[in-house]
């Protein structure tokens, strides 16, 4: 488990349990609180998942494998701006690995990293059903589509 480089401050706890008091009585309350401590804090790191073990009462170790299995909950910080680049097939037939390259270099980032500013985080991502755009970028929830590498840079700009 990813571990955060300082404590919770006590205001942020608070926050949090009052998050998980709302869903506490309902079954299958872990996902939907979740979502919401997600919201809250921007990411989900060790301690924030062990405060939501301890008040639901159930085991850590159920909590970090939902985290990590579904990709819309993050270990890490996450940029303003979430890029995505559809690595599907018909993207992928597309160019899209170079076009993911592209915003690698242009971002100075990796997949899963996020810029040192807080700007940008990059995932690669599964097919977003806009195959007819291929190759296609996200940038939060605007889509780009038919682009290629040397389009990136112009992009990206936009958003900064």
């Amino acid at each position: 488990m990813s571990k955060c480089c300082c404590e919770i401050p006590k205001e942020t706890v608070e926050a949090i349990r009052e998050i998980i008091a709302r869903h506490k009585e309902q079954e299958g309350a872990l996902i939907p609180v979740l979502h919401e401590v997600q919201e809250y804090y921007g990411y989900l790191p060790f301690e924030i998942q062990k405060i939501v073990a301890e008040e639901l009462e159930i085991p850590l170790t159920e909590v970090y494998g939902v985290v990590t299995f579904y990709t819309q909950f993050s270990l890490n910080p996450v940029g303003k701006y979430k890029v995505g680049v559809c690595m599907g097939t018909a993207c992928y037939v597309k160019g899209s690995d170079k076009v993911l390259e592209e915003v690698e270099k242009v971002l100075g980032i990796k997949v899963g990293e996020t810029t040192e500013d807080g700007f940008f985080s990059l995932e690669a991502t599964r097919c977003i059903g806009a195959c007819g755009l291929a190759p296609v970028i996200t940038v939060n929830d605007d889509v780009y589509g038919k682009i290629g590498a040397n389009e990136v840079a112009d992009i990206l700009k936009k958003y900064q």
